[in-house]
């Protein structure tokens, strides 16, 4: 068990239910998959940008990424349907908490001027979803072989019915808000 597993199980579950007051545990809201998506609009041109975005991004999240393409054409972009456009990566169970314990312990720490997460990115339904403009903050990337910066956006789904639960749960997880 992954020590954010240990620390949802030990932290989490008594801190929600004590605020809430939920009946029974399985009430209690839980991470249910963490989305990673990184869109290229310069790789509907250059396909070895899309490669090397699904290259940097597998040995981010130890997953191998799917590759996004547009779903329909925009002349005002010249996008054609079917083109390239960037790739994600879909996190659940044991690789979720491991990737999640990287990015609360190694990578928020080192993201230039951080002063916190900010708390209105979460959508009604209890998932946070929040951007990064550097993928290099991650251990993995070695800076010096990076052709281009990246940014990612990081969707957080949870099983909470509200935001206030989903803040909590991600509160309480160590997730590094503004105050």
């Amino acid at each position: 068990m992954t020590r954010f597993r240990e620390k949802y199980d030990s932290e989490a579950i008594p801190g929600l239910t004590k605020r809430f007051g939920y009946a029974n545990r399985m009430m209690v809201p839980k991470m249910a998959k963490i989305v990673v998506n990184i869109g290229l609009a310069e790789g509907k041109d250059d396909i070895k940008i899309i490669e090397g975005a699904m290259r940097e991004l597998a040995a981010i999240t130890g997953q191998k990424p799917k590759l996004t393409r547009a779903r329909k054409s925009i002349a005002n972009f010249k996008l054609r349907a079917g083109q390239p456009l960037g790739c994600k990566v879909t996190l659940r169970g044991k690789m979720m908490y491991e990737f999640f314990d990287r990015l609360v312990t190694i990578a928020t720490p080192r993201i230039r001027d951080f002063r916190g997460l900010p708390t209105n990115s979460f959508d009604g339904r209890g998932n946070y979803t929040f951007g990064l403009e550097e993928h290099v903050v991650f251990p993995e990337i070695n800076y010096d072989e990076v052709e281009m910066m990246k940014g990612m956006d990081i969707t957080i789904v949870t099983s909470a019915r509200t935001d206030e639960e989903a803040f909590e749960l991600l509160k309480l997880m160590g997730l590094p808000f503004r105050h």
